[in-house]
């Protein structure tokens, strides 16, 4: 179990309590690496601690299968963290993912609404994206400003691949990069747009809000196909 995010050792103690074979605590804060490091005396055999960036850690690198990321993330990295966790996805069983709420509701919303963007289609294309609860300033100590949600993410049993997801990458930064734009205009940058919609069976009139994750699952793969 791979675990991330601030704090003086609450959420180690807590996974420890759990029945994980190995708890890795990857922190940048040495304040916090110190609080954790006092716990390996008390559990040798399941915790280790690595001072590291998380942007930098590799899960199917450094924890053997199966393995599930539990983390309480920084705000400020934390969609690149998930990018990042989504793009390996095929090597983790679960992640349980502490968010800003606002944040939280993007990834879990659905087609058609406000929240529903490019950081929800990622998700949403490699996991079932569960939203498990929210969290008021008041939980923490210090409170922070916003309230805080739990996202709990399973990836799907099918790994698109690593030029799969890096074309659903291009696609939807374009899709929602003028997300008030028709698509026709929108993927103009993707080279025949209208000839990419049409392979799909996607109208050009359409904007990206409106579209489901099996829609651009097609436009992803009609994109990979072009090469």
């Amino acid at each position: 179990m791979l675990e991330v995010g601030p704090g003086p050792g609450g959420l180690t103690r807590a996974l420890l309590a759990t029945p994980a074979a190995k708890v890795l605590a990857v922190e940048l804060d040495r304040r916090a690496v110190g609080a954790i490091t006092e716990l390996v005396a008390h559990h040798p055999a399941r915790l280790e601690v690595m001072e590291a960036d998380a942007l930098g850690v590799d899960p199917a690198a450094v924890l053997p299968a199966p393995r599930k990321v539990v983390a309480n993330l920084p705000y400020n990295v934390a969609t690149p963290l998930l990018v990042g966790w989504l793009r390996g996805a095929a090597a983790l069983e679960s992640m349980t993912l502490m968010f800003q709420q606002e944040v939280a509701e993007r990834i879990t919303a659905a087609p058609g609404t406000e929240m529903y963007g490019r950081l929800g289609v990622l998700a949403q294309w490699r996991c079932r994206c569960t939203l498990l609860l929210t969290l008021p300033p008041g939980a923490f100590s210090p409170p922070p400003k916003v309230w805080s949600a739990v996202v709990g993410l399973v990836p799907h049993a099918e790994d698109p691949g690593p030029l799969l997801f890096s074309a659903m990458e291009r696609l939807t930064a374009a899709a929602f990069g003028q997300r008030r734009k028709m698509l026709r205009g929108a993927l103009k940058s993707l080279r025949d747009a209208e000839g990419l919609l049409a392979a799909a069976g996607i109208e050009g009139t359409r904007r990206a809000e409106t579209l489901t994750i099996a829609e651009f699952d097609r436009l992803a793969r009609g994109l990979l196909a072009r090469g």
